[in-house]
């Protein structure tokens, strides 16, 4: 996604970033555009994908309320584990 976000680009130019197949490329590009998170513009012979900014937007509006809830329990989380470390050496010193 990172790739397409500020150009677009071939099927090709994208697979060769990556060390794997190019029809394992072509498959999750087709799964992304079907999913409208990308978009295909055919140019002659060349189909070029490109970010659909609509759609990631709406996605991260959707997401937005889950973060804030992951963030609480990871704060947490940390609470947790910074007291039990302070006990942890607390203990370890009074030995």
């Amino acid at each position: 996604m990172l790739l397409v976000a500020s150009q677009s680009m071939t099927a090709g130019a994208i697979a060769s970033n990556f060390d794997t197949a190019r029809p394992t490329v072509s498959k999750h590009l087709q799964i992304l555009t079907e999913c409208e998170l990308l978009n295909q513009e055919q140019s002659g012979r060349e189909i070029h994908y490109h970010l659909n900014p609509k759609k990631m937007k709406e996605i991260a509006s959707f997401l937005e309320p889950f973060r804030k809830m992951w963030d609480d329990r990871f704060n947490k989380l940390e609470s947790i584990m910074q007291s039990k470390i302070h006990a942890y050496r607390n203990k370890k010193n009074k030995s």
